[in-house]
């Protein structure tokens, strides 16, 4: 997930895609001064040929700080940098009009198949936080919910792991809207969410599943564990303020639902729970968090 708003994430897109379009054309022209035996470019021979090419003009120089942290950004530096010291190599060869050898030129073109590879991953990743993913909040839309959900499901079934699921709702936020208008409702929102995902771990998910309410995967994680996150996060949530109204700090509390994937029901019965728990930790007085317990059909503080 990229923390990005949306036009920024589309430009970054746009000059991704631009960068890709300079790499195609950098090999096209390596490719042909070697086979042409032509003088090659002194940036391509230099040590820091893969800062002076223009892909790594871009890379180096013009990507925001959201995007330079990303992971599947990081995992293109080592490859590009090693791709075009091999490069160096072929030119080097190619300019003493000796033969390549094969195994040279397939290191150069695994290398170029990797960080190709890189790359393509760094852009679906890109389009699909500006695709697949609520513009106000962050969270991933509706969409994909019921596919994640059953992904992890066929993991829960296999004994391979067990995952835990959480519906948030914010509590009384129609009378935030009403009180404060929706374009402060919205600020609550985008913010309380926003804490949810940086409080969570990297293979957490969030869905907004409707309105103000959000469903949260949890995998790798049984009930009590996911409990005691989940209250870490709804103790924490709105201290200090999320947002404000002029000077005056807004309260905000959430209430949270928890149910485990179950290998003897479908997923919708176990969003079913979740939401009966969420129920009762409305009736429970909000702010507050309520566990399925699956053995007694029942929830449980």
């Amino acid at each position: 997930m990229f923390k990005l708003d949306e036009a920024k994430l589309q430009a970054v897109l746009k000059q991704l895609h631009q960068a890709i379009y300079n790499h195609e054309r950098w090999h096209n022209d390596l490719i042909r001064t070697i086979i042409c035996q032509q003088p090659h470019d002194h940036h391509d021979m230099a040590k820091d040929a893969h800062r002076r090419c223009r892909f790594g003009q871009w890379y180096y120089n013009d990507v925001p700080t959201e995007v330079r942290d990303h992971q599947a950004f990081l995992a293109i530096r080592t490859e590009h940098k090693h791709m075009h010291q091999l490069a160096t190599q072929l030119l080097a060869t190619a300019a003493t009009k000796a033969a390549i050898a094969p195994h040279d030129y397939d290191a150069f073109a695994n290398a170029l198949d990797r960080l190709r590879l890189e790359i393509q991953t760094l852009s679906r990743e890109i389009e699909e936080s500006l695709y697949n993913h609520d513009p106000l909040t962050g969270a991933l839309n509706r969409i994909g919910m019921l596919t994640s959900l059953r992904a992890l499901h066929e993991l829960v079934k296999r004994q391979v792991q067990q995952c835990c699921i959480a519906i948030m709702d914010l509590d009384h936020f129609k009378v935030i809207n009403d009180s404060y208008g929706h374009a402060v409702g919205d600020k609550v929102l985008s913010a309380s969410v926003r804490y949810l995902m940086d409080h969570l771990r990297p293979y957490d998910k969030v869905f907004r599943y409707g309105g103000e309410e959000f469903l949260i995967s949890l995998p790798s994680t049984d009930l009590k564990a996911g409990h005691t996150m989940i209250e870490r996060i709804r103790e924490e949530l709105g201290k200090p303020p999320l947002a404000f109204h002029g000077s005056k700090p807004i309260p905000l509390t959430v209430s949270f639902g928890l149910a485990m994937l179950d290998p003897e029901v479908n997923v919708e019965e176990t969003i079913r729970r979740a939401d009966k728990a969420l129920y009762a930790a409305k009736s429970a007085g909000r702010n507050c968090s309520r566990k399925w317990d699956a053995v007694n059909s029942t929830p449980l503080a």
